[in-house]
């Protein structure tokens, strides 16, 4: 059934915005943060919308779903839970995700993990796992495991 709002079908949320540091926008600091999440999340640069310093912008999967990192003279500060969700469909590509990012954190302790924990709402058992690195807000990964 659609919502009267959106008869063409169900609205996603397609990006979230962060500001950052310039810093963390040079070549150097990009190449660190573009593997990162190309390794550990599948996420791409879109590097026709990279510019030095200013921007970077990372397609999570699909083309219409992306970070949007932008350089600010005051950026972003989060505490440590704030984040950003992307779900997926199986516990073993969430065990996958999360096998990646101790790898990754194995040659480079700058990735945060908090490992992967259960929430039993008796209907469903939202499994999640949160990684960080370089950004303000860490990704949370979730899978939803529906009661039979």
């Amino acid at each position: 059934m659609s919502h009267p709002y959106y008869p063409s079908g169900t609205p996603r949320f397609n990006h979230v915005a962060m500001s950052v540091p310039a810093h963390l926008l040079d070549e150097s600091s990009r190449a660190d943060i573009t593997r990162f999440w190309s390794e550990v999340f599948g996420f791409d640069e879109l590097p026709t919308m990279t510019v030095d310093r200013e921007r970077l912008i990372l397609g999570c999967v699909h083309w219409d779903q992306f970070v949007f990192l932008i350089a600010e003279d005051e950026p972003m500060s989060c505490p440590r839970l704030d984040h950003f969700g992307f779900s997926v469909g199986t516990r073993e590509e969430l065990d996958a995700a999360w096998e990646r990012a101790k790898a990754y954190r194995e040659r480079d302790p700058r990735v945060d993990i908090i490992d992967p924990s259960i929430d039993d709402q008796d209907v469903v058992k939202i499994h999640s796992l949160y990684v960080g690195f370089q950004l303000p807000m860490m990704c949370e990964l979730q899978y939803w495991e529906f009661a039979s």
